[in-house]
């Protein structure tokens, strides 16, 4: 059971008590859970072992398969009155484990927090050992909390883990949105340089590596992943402040040797396991994907994706993200269907509900089935479909080839998810992902509105609903792709999706700052970056 603290000056009160007792880490690294002595290595660890990051039942089946992805119908959207309406406890819980270490969460905030204090007080010595160490975790925590700030807009952020830092319970203020994105571009920065010419001693060496449980204690892999971050992070307020984020960007992609990215060394048949941030699951942490899924038949599959983008064009990645699903038009003798075709989005509940198993549905080997999905963080996909943007609208290189660069790493990455689960995996072939780029509504042809439109649409497939959050987030940014939301039968004032989330209770109802947001706290006022 989650722990409900009244507000985030409540968090992390005892170093120790990091996890719960449904958590346990692969014996390859010291779990912060059990040892006797709290240290920053082990509470890095703690704050990158976090239900948000990982593929688990939790997070996808009270957040993102409840708000997110049906937001950005990168999954199947029920025709339900409540289907725009947030679940303000699941909101509240998902608030909750970016600051509080309730339960098993590991929130990162507070983790870090407590970090600092224990940096603070160390010799210059013990320092220099863990100034890798903290470094990523400020990766880790801008990362975080961008996503915050994504669905949220103002956020706790500088006064936030009062307790940690102090030793005293204060209601944080609410950071301006806009400040934060740019002290987070800015922090990234800072980290890279640091990644750039950090040289380890052997124990800092030894300690990164041990309890580094995302990237391995790679300082090159942490360079990059800051640097891809922030190239995220600039391109998601470049039509809020296009003029700024030009310049950085094209800054960056000019200097690929100073500006390293995760991109998968620019080529489709790349390694995700190599290449990508992905956190891989920790023995017991996976939970039950394939109840979260099928839990309110969020397991089918999503409209627009499947027949308006995907099987027109024979995209590749068909088989390994969805299965046909059954015809029962007999139902003692169910058959497979033929081929692949997604239920209408505006079919009617008890239609959708009645008909469900008459349409395709996500891949049991790729999804359901799957107990080695790893927590995406970000891809060399997604990190080629940004540049394929920023080359389209400022120049400076060649979007056709990143945007094919990046279509052919997607399918190459849903390839790499299906191999990690047990049953039928169909085998790609190359000529395939050749066939798949001429699609008329693949091919980078057509004005510039129109490759911007391809770029946009192929990305969101690629988040898919395993990113969702990233999807709503970019859709909300660009407006692509072009989407239907069924309004019929909806509740009053919950008719459409909302552009943000609002603050969930658990917040509002303590924290006394509150009054300084409460008037722009509606469903409808857009992120900053959402100026389309």
């Amino acid at each position: 059971m989650k722990k409900n603290f009244k507000n985030i000056g409540y968090a992390f009160l005892v170093a120790l008590s990091l996890g719960s007792c449904k958590k346990s880490i692969d014996e390859k690294f010291n779990n912060p859970e059990k040892t006797a002595t709290v240290t920053i290595p082990y509470m890095f660890t703690g704050m990158l072992n976090n239900t948000r990051v990982r593929a688990e039942y939790w997070h996808y089946r009270t957040f993102v398969l409840t708000a997110t992805a049906y937001f950005s119908q990168t999954s199947y959207l029920p025709n339900t009155n409540t289907v725009y309406q947030p679940n303000d406890g699941y909101m509240g819980s998902r608030w909750e484990d970016f600051y509080h270490p309730n339960g098993s969460a590991n929130g990162p905030m507070a983790l870090y927090r407590t970090m600092e204090v224990n940096y603070n007080l160390m010799s210059a010595t013990d320092k220099a050992n863990n100034d890798v160490i903290m470094n990523a975790a400020r990766v880790t925590l801008y990362e975080q909390a961008s996503q915050m700030v994504d669905c949220w807009g103002d956020i706790p952020f500088s006064e936030a883990g009062s307790l940690e830092t102090s030793a005293i319970v204060k209601n944080p203020k609410f950071d301006d949105q806009i400040a934060l994105y740019k002290s987070f571009i800015a922090g990234l920065d800072a980290a890279s340089t640091y990644f750039k010419t950090a040289t380890l001693s052997g124990q800092a060496s030894k300690s990164f590596t041990n309890q580094d449980i995302l990237l391995g204690g790679s300082v090159d892999k942490w360079r990059r992943y800051a640097n891809s971050i922030r190239l995220r992070l600039l391109m998601r307020m470049s039509f809020y402040d296009e003029a700024g984020s030009k310049t950085e960007v094209l800054k960056m992609l000019a200097d690929p040797t100073s500006y390293p990215l995760m991109d998968g060394g620019n080529v489709a048949n790349y390694s995700p396991a190599a290449t990508d941030a992905l956190l891989t699951p920790l023995t017991t942490y996976t939970g039950s994907l394939q109840n979260a899924l099928t839990e309110g038949s969020s397991n089918g599959a999503p409209d627009y994706m499947l027949n308006t983008v995907m099987k027109p064009a024979n995209d590749p990645r068909i088989p390994v993200i969805f299965d046909k699903g059954m015809n029962t038009t007999d139902p003692n003798h169910p058959v497979p269907n033929k081929d692949y075709k997604a239920q209408p989005v505006n079919t009617g509940s008890e239609d959708a509900s009645t008909n469900f198993s008459a349409f395709a549905v996500v891949d049991s080997t790729t999804f359901l089935t799957n107990n080695k999905l790893p927590g995406i963080v970000i891809t060399a996909p997604e990190v080629n479909f940004l540049k394929a943007e920023a080359f389209e609208r400022w120049g400076g290189g060649d979007a056709k080839a990143a945007y094919e660069t990046a279509i052919g790493q997607s399918v190459y990455f849903y390839f790499y998810l299906n191999s990690l689960g047990t049953g039928v995996k169909p085998i790609l072939n190359p000529a395939d992902i050749t066939t798949f780029l001429t699609a008329a509504n693949v091919a980078y042809t057509g004005s510039q509105a129109d490759k911007l439109a391809k770029i946009w649409v192929q990305k969101w497939v690629h988040f898919g609903f395993m990113q969702g959050t990233q999807a709503w987030s970019e859709y909300r940014r660009t407006k692509y792709p072009v989407l239907t939301f069924p309004s019929a039968g909806k509740l009053t004032n919950y008719t459409t999706p909302p552009t943000r989330l609002v603050y969930p209770s658990i917040e509002t109802g303590f924290n006394t700052n509150y009054n300084t947001v409460k008037a722009k706290d509606t469903r409808t006022t857009k992120i900053f970056w959402d100026v389309k």
